[in-house]
């Protein structure tokens, strides 16, 4: 079994993470009845003996659980969130070894948090995360949370992210980056979005972009259904929606639903390596199958089903209808459409009690109405994971590396130039040592290649290449 860490970044990251490690001990304790440390539990967990002297604890390989700890690292430039989590119910999965924080923040500057904080703070940071890998002794992946419209989720995120790769350049870089929307109420935003960009497309192996106003919409949709008056739209209080319910950190707060929503994208994701299956799939084939140009390494998940009717009399979704939705724009964490756009590549990752059988049925059924490029048309990568979500019967989350997300990254550049072009708030980030227009300009550039490279393949949708002459071999 191979070990994943979490490091999670500046306000929304830790939240989310809050949210993933609650949720995940709900499923582990749901499904591990015994407390036995097993293989599953080692992926993201460790379990330790606290009765040492100095405090430090020593893993336990195996048997009864005695102290879990989270593989993860915390890092947020204002200690408000990272204490509530630390006097919360999830405060022992956490230890001083764990944490790093400041009390000033970063002023919601991508350049503060980049250049002051992360020089500050390098070699704390990176102490820690080789503390955290020491423990593992198969490291498969980073997983990086944070968000892209603050000052340290964006700035020192995107700096951890470029210390990863130089001490770890091995072990997969995971992103999950929340977006702000065009309302946030961070005037700077858009600066601190693009600069962030910047490092996400040269240094991380896989960016899962969320954008903030897509989980408001999915929450308002599921809640006006639940309180539509209709029957048997009762929301069971256990499914993913309804956060302060069968988890262990208490009552809910009030970005948990969209917390939620995340945390669940990551509950998934890493299903396959927490749990056994009969078609399990390792975190490094999702980009080695969904990945075929470097920088194209944004793709858009779509996660199925969002929330479970209280009313047991109400049939069930059909498993057919599950993926259908998948591949519906409203299922989309981000504000995309990837049916009307072109598909480099596209991961299916289910869990429960779902045949191979169902898996190929519905791919078959769907591939006519989706447009994939011409030199990958089989370009579906497969996983199965035996055990389901708590209060679902089955899930699915769809990754989809589709040229989708071109508009999501036009607008937050017209965004940008909106205050790029009077200079405004600009002063703010120059004032940082080592800080020069330039690195606007540089990120702003990297931007618009970006979309450059979706739109040329978009160019390619309708287009079919012809079949490669044979070659012909000498005998």
């Amino acid at each position: 079994m191979t070990q994943s860490i979490v490091v999670q970044v500046g306000q929304c990251g830790n939240q989310v993470g809050c949210r993933f490690w609650d949720l995940a001990l709900r499923e582990h304790a749901h499904v591990n009845k015994k407390g036995i440390y097993d293989e599953a539990l080692s992926s993201f967990f460790r379990n330790v003996d606290t009765r040492r002297s100095d405090g430090e604890g020593c893993d336990i390989a195996g048997g009864k659980i005695r102290s879990l700890k989270a593989r993860a690292v915390l890092v947020d430039m204002e200690e408000g969130v990272v204490n509530e989590i630390l006097q919360g119910p999830l405060g022992d999965v956490f230890d001083s070894t764990q944490l790093i924080t400041d009390v000033s923040g970063s002023g919601n500057n991508w350049a503060t948090g980049h250049r002051v904080y992360g020089s500050a703070y390098r070699e704390r940071i990176v102490e820690r995360v080789r503390r955290a890998a020491e423990h593992c002794d198969c490291l498969q992946c980073f997983f990086l949370i944070h968000s892209m419209g603050g000052g340290t989720g964006s700035g020192l995120g995107s700096r951890v992210l470029t210390l990863l790769e130089d001490e770890f350049p091995e072990v997969c870089r995971m992103v999950t980056a929340v977006y702000p929307s065009a309302e946030d109420d961070v005037i700077t935003s858009p600066y601190n979005s693009v600069l962030a960009m910047h490092e996400l497309t040269e240094h991380a192996d896989c960016v899962l972009p969320v954008e903030n106003q897509s989980l408001v919409d999915i929450v308002n949709k599921i809640r006006h259904m639940a309180h539509s008056g209709k029957p048997g739209c009762v929301i069971r209080k256990d499914s993913t929606l309804i956060s302060g319910q069968g988890g262990v950190t208490g009552p809910a707060k009030p970005f948990d639903a969209m917390n939620n929503i995340v945390a669940n994208l990551l509950l998934n994701l890493t299903s396959s390596a927490r749990f056994e299956g009969s078609l399990n799939m390792d975190l490094n084939e999702i980009t080695m199958n969904l990945v075929p140009f470097p920088r194209l390494h944004y793709l858009v998940s779509s996660l199925t089903p969002l929330y479970t009717l209280a009313d047991v009399n109400i049939p069930t979704r059909r498993l057919d209808q599950m993926f259908t939705d998948a591949f519906s724009k409203e299922h989309q964490l981000i504000r995309a459409d990837p049916k009307h756009s072109l598909y480099l590549a596209c991961a299916l990752m289910v869990r429960g009690n779902v045949q191979v059988s169902d898996l190929r049925r519905n791919i078959e059924r769907l591939k006519p109405s989706l447009h994939f490029v011409s030199w990958n048309q089989e370009g579906w990568k497969t996983g199965l994971c035996s055990v389901p979500p708590v209060g679902h019967l089955h899930s699915l989350l769809a990754l989809a590396n589709n040229t989708c997300v071109k508009p999501t990254f036009i607008e937050l550049r017209e965004r940008f130039m909106k205050l790029y072009r009077k200079k405004a708030h600009l002063h703010h980030y120059l004032h940082v040592e080592g800080m020069e227009q330039g690195c606007f300009s540089e990120a702003l550039s990297s931007l618009s290649s970006l979309i450059e490279e979706y739109s040329q393949l978009d160019a390619t949708k309708n287009l079919l290449l012809p079949d490669a002459s044979r070659l012909s071999i000498a005998t």
